[in-house]
């Protein structure tokens, strides 16, 4: 039988010219200027979000990741407008926190460590690109005769 499964590495992607721009990484909402605070303030928890995935999200938690910085953002603007005198929408914030709470519950709370082990091939040429000597041979020195 064969075997059907592949590591993420081993499937290639399209072009960057053939995906959307916020598929290729050109863009983080597709048609969005992106220097607006809000805009800055997505971007920043996103990436707060993939950095504790470890850096590789899976389709599934880029997605996820996506809603919970989305809601992120909603809550902190809520409270900003509490704290400033405003009034908050209990059953609108509840709602909003309840949901981040479970699409990072989902995520996972706790930080993953980023996989920096070498290849083998990195391993055995010390990220040279030619291999190390295990032992450095001593220069060859003349022995003084009597």
């Amino acid at each position: 039988m064969t075997e059907l499964t592949a590591s993420r590495a081993q499937i290639e992607k399209p072009p960057s010219r053939t995906r959307s721009r916020v598929s290729n990484g050109s863009a983080v909402l597709d048609n969005i200027d992106g220097r607006s605070a809000v805009a800055r303030r997505y971007r920043d928890v996103l990436n707060e979000l993939i950095s504790d995935l470890g850096g590789d999200p899976s389709g599934a938690q880029s997605a996820i990741a996506r809603r919970a910085a989305a809601l992120c953002v909603v809550c902190e603007q809520a409270e900003a407008e509490m704290v400033a005198g405003g009034v908050l929408d209990l059953g609108e914030f509840t709602t909003a926190a309840n949901s981040l709470r479970r699409l990072l519950s989902d995520l996972g709370l706790e930080r993953r460590a980023k996989d920096i082990t070498p290849s083998l091939s990195q391993y055995l040429t010390g990220g040279l690109g030619k291999p190390v000597q295990s032992h450095p041979t001593p220069p060859h020195t003349a022995e003084a005769t009597s």
